[in-house]
Parts: C-alpha cells; structure tokens; sequence
C-alpha cells in the first residue's frame, strides 16, 4: 500500500524531515514504513494498512502544524502526533542521550549504572557474569534509540571463535555456518521488537548482524554498535573493532571474563580494553557482579560456585 502526501516547498519538506533526517527516520522505525520525498511529494509504503495510515495521519498533522506556524515545527508537536514519552523524544530526535524503552527498567544497581552509561558515554564497556543483562539491555537501548530516529542503523557483532575448527562439519553455506554464533543477537532484539520487524529490518539493511570478521575496513557513521561475548576478541580484534567507529556513533561492549575461549597463550581483548581504556573521557567501564543477575537464582549460585573454586585454584598455584 503506498500513499502520497503533497508538499507546498523544499522549506517545507526539510521542516518535516527534521535535523539530519530525525523525524522521517523515527516516523519509519516507529511504523514499518518506508518513506520518501520526490518531485515535492511524500511516499508512503508498507505492508500493513493500519501502519501506513498512521504514518500518514503523523505526516499529515506535521504538515498542519508547520502551515500553520509560519514553517515551524516543535519538538513537542513532533512528540505529541507520535504518542511516546515526553523526556526521551527530544532528546533523541536531536541526537541526545538514549534511553530504555518504557517497559524495560534496571533490576539492580549495577544495571542502573550500565544504563546510565550507555544513555551518557560514547562507548561503554560492561564487564560481568551470565545473566547480568548485559546483551538484554543493550539491545533494548539500541532498539529504543533506533525508534526515535536517533540513529540510523544498528550494527551487532559477535566473535566467532571456533570458526576455523567447526564450522567446516557444520551443514549449509557460509551464511548457515555462521548463524548459530550469531543466534544470541536475533533473540536479544527479537525481545525487543513485534514479531517480522527484525527481519524488515535486516531486509532493509537498518539492523546488521555480523561476525567480528566483517568490521575490518570500515567506518559507520550514525550507527549503534553492539559488540557481544567481547572476551573472545583478541587484542588486534578490539582495536580494530574500538577504531570502526564513526561520526555520530555509539558503541556497547559486552562480554564475561570467566567464560573467554580462546588459547591460553592469547590475551583477551576485553581484559586488555578494560586496562588501557580506564581514564579516558566518553568512556565507560561497567563491572557486574554476581549480585546483579537477574535469570533464575540458581544461576547466581552456579557463577557463585564456580567463582569459588577458581578462586582456590589460584590461591594453590600461587603456594606452589
């Protein structure tokens, strides 16, 4: 279904599509919706009817209101016709802090401190055991920063590090291979977004998901980055990952010392990240303890225990 909107002047059409493009990009993200101007008229495209006559009723009152106010437009109309949260949209229609989305909050202070680092910080580096929500919450930032038009695309990396051993045995082309390395992202952002939004978004190149092997050689520009199970980067890998980042850009590393695998004879990238990074501005560095897992409690238990015996383990080798 596609309908056309008329529009009066360029001035007008630039109004409408905000500073670098923010409202048009949170209309689309916001609806599942394509949108475009050509020849001095507004196309709008889905698949679902509802969705594409919402987009039109916000194009339409924006349109209304900048006639009406002599070719302005407020942050607070543009919030109004979306329906969302007036202390987030501004903000991030204007490239500001990100935020969680409403139904998503911190359940610990160690999380707390995580999102306020992601919503502050150009990178944030959060370090701690399984089922600290560090993947959980990322995605829930990214998604919510995506929505709001705060930035263009969401680029999610993993490591694969058994690639050269495994995958070989493993059925399919390279794509299939690569897929269950990658399996956490999808259910990370499919928590977060209706059901076939995730695949509209890959399809449309909005949300990338890759191997870490696929970042070298590029800078992204006006993107959410996410790196996930970062302790199985190597020291070049993280660099090279850290110097990807481009103008107007966030970056989220996440992974969990206790769980690196690559060969003892190779530094984590994430434990050398954590060391060289600590002292400098737009930076921060995020430690989640135990305390701050939020699956089933057995799960604390679990890292507990196995904490306590590495704990041993060190304290013998060290009386050798």
């Amino acid at each position: 279904m596609t309908v056309t909107v008329p529009l009066h002047s360029t001035d007008e059409e630039r109004t409408l599509l905000g500073p670098s493009d923010a409202y048009a990009r949170a209309i689309r993200n916001r609806f599942d919706v394509t949108l475009a101007v050509r020849a001095g008229r507004v196309f709008i495209d889905g698949t679902e009817e509802a969705a594409v006559s919402d987009a039109v009723r916000v194009v339409r009152e924006l349109l209304d209101h900048i006639r009406n106010n002599g070719g302005q437009i407020e942050e607070s109309f543009v919030l109004k016709v979306m329906d969302v949260s007036h202390t987030t949209v501004p903000e991030a229609l204007e490239g500001g802090p990100a935020s969680l989305p409403p139904n998503v909050a911190p359940r610990s202070k160690g999380q707390e401190r995580f999102v306020r680092s992601m919503s502050k910080e150009t990178i944030t580096v959060a370090v701690g055991p399984a089922g600290t929500g560090k993947t959980y919450l990322a995605a829930a930032m990214a998604v919510s920063a995506l929505r709001k038009g705060q930035f263009k695309r969401l680029v999610l990396v993993r490591p694969a590090v058994e690639a050269g051993e495994h995958l070989g045995f493993l059925p399919g082309d390279y794509v299939a291979k690569i897929n269950p390395y990658l399996r956490p992202l999808y259910d990370a952002l499919q928590a977060h977004l209706e059901t076939g939004r995730l695949q509209h978004f890959i399809e449309t190149d909005v949300v990338e998901i890759a191997p870490l092997a696929y970042m070298r050689g590029r800078t992204l520009d006006d993107c959410f980055i996410l790196l996930d199970e970062a302790q199985n980067t190597t020291r070049g890998q993280m660099k090279m990952f850290l110097t990807r980042m481009g103008n107007n850009s966030k970056i989220v590393v996440t992974g969990d010392l206790s769980q690196v695998d690559l060969p003892r004879t190779e530094t984590s990238g994430l434990r050398d990240a954590e060391r060289l990074l600590a002292n400098i501005p737009g930076i921060g560095l995020i430690r989640l303890e135990s305390r701050d897992i939020v699956r089933h409690p057995l799960v604390q238990k679990i890292v507990n225990a196995y904490d306590a015996h590495d704990r041993r383990a060190d304290a013998k080798a060290k009386g050798k």
